[in-house]
């Protein structure tokens, strides 16, 4: 298979070997600056391609997310080698250069909602936009993006966390859209959401306190199970969020 993994946080870089350890995959690795990747032992079938580098030849900030531009380059590169069988995009923000996950209204900020938002729904929208077209029609193909429970509007009942929860619904909403028109266009194409669970990460790092027992995954466990879930969807799948348990999150 060609699998595309897109980003170089701790889930994506298990994502990525994962996938190599089938020497018959040609896995690549999008990560958004030089030396992010880590290849591990599965060198010779893992193509690592800095989205960096094309944005700055268009001499663009990607301080947040590369431009609509740099995907689209970067999307034609992959797609000179043929369709692509898996495309995940294994990126996210909770906190990040004093954005924190807020507690109540009083801490909302047109900044903070804007930037996680761009993160974490608008730059995955841009991605399905111009690699959901390179899947490969002649048997079934994954697009895939990391969502969240949290996201869930029907299994929100803490509240808090506003920027990520609504970013996060935002994609999930994004992702069932977009579900639609890759069917029409192509019968074998599934798009989905993958909540991994709480995961060992710098995403988590300041929240892992508060994880019950047993329930803060490594990222190598979560990179399999995810990947158990991907290979095991069917046609219903398509649309849906699914969890790392194989479990639907509702909308």
């Amino acid at each position: 298979m060609r699998i595309v993994v897109i980003g170089a946080g701790a889930i994506g870089r298990a994502l990525v070997s994962v996938y190599a350890k089938d020497p018959s995959n040609s896995v690549y690795n999008l990560t958004r600056r030089e030396g992010q990747f880590v290849g591990g032992e599965h060198q010779n079938n893992v193509h690592a391609m800095c989205i960096k580098d094309v944005a700055d030849k268009l001499g663009e900030s990607t301080l947040f997310v590369p431009s609509d531009e740099s995907v689209r380059r970067l999307a034609s590169e992959v797609a000179a080698s043929g369709p692509l069988d898996r495309v995940i995009v294994a990126t996210g923000m909770l906190h990040s250069n004093g954005i924190t996950p807020e507690k109540s209204l009083k801490a909302l900020s047109y900044e903070s909602l804007s930037t996680v938002f761009m993160v974490n729904a608008f730059y995955p929208a841009m991605v399905a936009k111009h690699f959901i077209p390179l899947l490969a029609k002649h048997e079934t193909s994954v697009f895939a993006a990391l969502s969240a429970r949290v996201g869930s509007i029907e299994d929100n009942h803490l509240g808090g966390w506003y920027a990520y929860r609504a970013s996060k619904a935002a994609l999930n909403m994004l992702l069932k859209t977009a579900s639609i028109e890759a069917r029409r266009a192509n019968p074998n194409a599934l798009v989905v959401g993958l909540h991994p669970g709480t995961v060992d990460s710098d995403l988590s790092q300041p929240f892992q306190s508060r994880v019950p027992k047993g329930k803060l995954f490594s990222a190598e466990f979560a990179a399999q199970q995810l990947q158990s879930v991907v290979e095991s969807l069917g046609p219903e799948a398509n649309g849906r969020v699914f969890a790392w348990d194989g479990r639907v999150v509702p909308y």
